[in-house]
């Protein structure tokens, strides 16, 4: 698949899971910070990585929610999780993956992927 079709295909996919509004303003934050960082996450993470067909998206969420949360990477995870949200994941299964990783990455990264959850929820509401 060439460049341009990646980038495409990841641009289509982040505003399906973000809605438009949100797209955008995510976007235009990354071209701030650095154009080549929204050209990676488009054609890259997008583009390639979340448009494989092995896993639903609800599924890729939840994994992608747990990673994140373990390695204490709040942006990502405040976005993951609202990305989860489109992709079917409910509130109850956000949280159920938040304790899992508890045992694992320790109780303060759940913790504060809880309190994360929290704020993103609030603001669904």
């Amino acid at each position: 698949m060439l460049v341009e079709e990646r980038r495409e295909k990841g641009l289509k996919l982040l505003h399906q899971m973000l809605g438009e509004k949100r797209a955008e303003e995510t976007r235009k934050i990354w071209q701030k910070l650095c154009p080549d960082f929204e050209n990676y996450v488009l054609e890259f993470v997008s583009g390639e990585i979340w448009s494989r067909t092995g896993l639903p998206l609800k599924i890729k969420s939840l994994c992608t929610i747990s990673a994140l949360a373990a390695l204490g990477r709040a942006q990502g995870l405040e976005l993951n999780i609202r990305m989860g949200l489109k992709n079917g994941a409910t509130r109850a299964e956000i949280v159920e993956t938040l304790l899992q990783i508890a045992p694992y990455a320790g109780f303060p990264a759940c913790w504060e992927g809880l309190l994360v959850a929290q704020k993103v929820f609030q603001d669904e509401e």
